[in-house]
């Protein structure tokens, strides 16, 4: 591939002999990579167009449940005849080492708070029970006791506004209506 213009493309199935990523997902060893690549020669070296699909698996960093990803990437880079510092990669006795830029494509494409669904209700902080299994049950309200101070005196506000509304007095210099005259 050294004349400018020339093209190859290939569909490439790897089995990869490790996982990619550590985290709470990664794609597992043994799974395969489904990998497009296109291959164009140009004036200064190869420019690789890739596209890699593969499933990631591992669990919920929520609640905890196996879960499965698709994951799919895409990049373009330039493998230069000659390197320098304008280039990152080389080509090396005709070939361009591709492992290197799939891996790491694939490895920053993983979430790193990965969820089985966006609005997954995760783990009760106190029992540590599912709260998806949990349907039924209200969350419990925990209050801190650096707050009741001021608890207490919402309250016996709440308690004066109640009082305040249930008997019926009248305005300072008016005179109270005829029922209130009778209860009395």
């Amino acid at each position: 591939m050294h004349q400018p213009g020339e093209l190859r493309e290939r569909e490439l199935d790897i089995v990869l002999p490790e996982k990619l990523g550590e985290g709470l997902v990664a794609v597992q060893a043994g799974s395969t990579l489904q990998v497009d690549v296109r291959l164009e020669s140009l004036h200064d070296g190869i420019l690789t167009s890739v596209r890699v699909d593969a499933d990631a698996t591992g669990i919920c960093g929520r609640c905890l449940k196996d879960i499965e990803l698709p994951v799919r990437v895409e990049f373009a880079e330039l493998f230069a005849y000659s390197l320098d510092e304008a280039f990152d990669y080389e080509v090396q006795a005709d070939h361009v080492d591709l492992e290197p830029l799939i891996r790491d494509a694939v490895v920053l494409a993983l979430p790193f708070q990965p969820v089985c669904r966006p609005d997954c209700p995760g783990l009760d902080p106190v029992t540590g029970e599912r709260l998806e299994d949990l349907p039924e049950r209200a969350p419990q309200e925990i209050v801190d006791t650096r707050w009741s101070a001021l608890a207490g005196l919402l309250q016996a506000t709440e308690q004066t506004t109640e009082s305040e509304a249930t008997t019926n007095h009248a305005p300072d210099g008016e005179t109270p209506s005829g029922a209130e005259i009778e209860k009395s």
